[in-house]
């Protein structure tokens, strides 16, 4: 519809500022409202069946019945309405809804900015600076209580039956406990898989007291429930038992020890002034060509180091089985399966959003707001680097259960 340049220089004719226009008593705010009452009465007259000031039928007994004030939130801040009644109370209008406060995407905007690890108390500062609206603490809590049904149903969906790889970590959130009310120190469990055209996919994301095989153990069941069948190679922490707890549940799936966190493990046990020596050797290891030539690297380092580190070379042999898989892969797989930096992007963005907080009062809390984070996340950009020449290994190493 084209808006004739005699009706512009009507609605123009007594602006002389711009608050005149687009101020919070402006014309812009005022013909927003005009037409939004008009638009109502236009439905009531559909659901009575006559024209305002006309006559209903003799059969009809439900009748106008004025109107009432309602003031709903929106970014023009506070818009006054007369909502039109009917007698019987049957009138339902579709522009606004009963029980409705808010119009122009206002709930998105406050879960945009719970996202953005604002408080709740924040969230209501900045509406009221920005936007001239004073909403209360228990609206901000109900528009993104809103998230947790979102969050149930991405937490059950349904997943690709194969990942070639899974990528399994936890993160420490603070958290109150609803027990002992006492803030503590609670897992956030996160499973982030790449599909077979290279897309990375957060699996889930789970919270308990303490990170453990036995849970672990629940969440595999949890992925397997969901449809997941076989994982090709899962990538993990040293967490004492997180093997036996992915075969418990998939037994062909090869479970690979993240290099880098073994890394940072040993330099933990370094002085600061040899520390980069000492990762220099231990590059020698994991870049070995095969089994044997790491195995002899080891040895050499322990030859090196063993006297003023004892330790270090005793971690790498007691986590020798679940390092060794690594070298029967080919360079295409092996940059991919390095590290966990895939998931480790994933819970940077997730302190980013959390730091903010100094706890979360409740389990709850805690998951709206890393779902929210995770949901950011996955549009960054989905896609493995580089993945191409790994799918083609792939293809290679495990024929049948890649390309099934």
């Amino acid at each position: 519809m084209t808006i004739s340049k005699e009706l512009l220089d009507e609605l123009l004719s007594g602006v002389e500022r711009p608050e005149d226009l687009l101020g919070d008593k402006g014309q812009m705010k005022e013909l927003k409202v005009r037409l939004m009452e008009r638009m109502l009465g236009a439905e009531l007259t559909e659901h009575l069946g006559y024209e305002p000031h006309g006559e209903p039928t003799i059969q009809q007994s439900n009748r106008r019945n004025g109107s009432a004030r309602k003031v709903l939130k929106g970014n023009d801040g506070a818009l006054p309405i007369d909502i039109p009644r009917d007698r019987d109370g049957s009138f339902e209008p579709e522009l606004i809804q009963k029980g409705q406060t808010r119009i122009d995407g206002m709930d998105d905007k406050i879960i945009g900015l719970y996202a953005a690890g604002l408080s709740t108390r924040d969230i209501r500062a900045h509406l009221e600076e920005v936007y001239g609206l004073k909403v209360s603490a228990h609206l901000v809590s109900r528009v993104t209580d809103a998230v947790l049904e979102e969050v149930s149903d991405w937490q059950s969906r349904a997943l690709e039956p194969m990942y070639p790889i899974v990528f399994l970590d936890a993160l420490r959130v603070k958290i109150r406990d609803a027990e002992s009310r006492q803030v503590k120190n609670k897992a956030v469990y996160v499973a982030l898989g790449v599909t077979p055209e290279g897309e990375r996919e957060v699996l889930g994301l789970w919270i308990a007291n303490n990170e453990g095989a036995k849970f672990w153990l629940s969440i595999m069941n949890n992925l397997k429930n969901r449809g997941l069948e076989d994982i090709l190679i899962a990538v993990v922490d040293g967490l004492k038992g997180f093997p036996d707890a992915i075969n418990a549940a998939f037994p062909d799936t090869t479970v690979q020890t993240c290099i880098v966190h073994l890394v940072r493990h040993s330099l933990n046990f370094c002085g600061w002034k040899d520390r980069k020596a000492v990762a220099k050797d231990l590059k020698r290891i994991y870049q070995a060509v095969d089994e044997g030539e790491a195995a002899k690297a080891l040895d050499d380092f322990e030859a090196e180091w063993g006297s003023n580190y004892p330790s270090i070379a005793p971690s790498w042999r007691r986590a020798w089985q679940e390092v060794i898989p690594f070298f029967a892969f080919p360079p295409a797989v092996r940059k991919i399966i390095y590290t966990t930096n895939a998931i480790e992007s994933l819970n940077r963005v997730i302190r980013k959003t959390t730091k903010t907080r100094g706890s979360f009062p409740t389990d709850e809390a805690a998951t709206k707001l890393i779902y929210l984070a995770i949901r950011r996340f996955e549009k960054t950009g989905r896609c493995v680097r580089e993945w191409v020449a790994a799918r083609n290994q792939f293809a290679i190493l495990y024929p049948e259960r890649f390309n099934k």
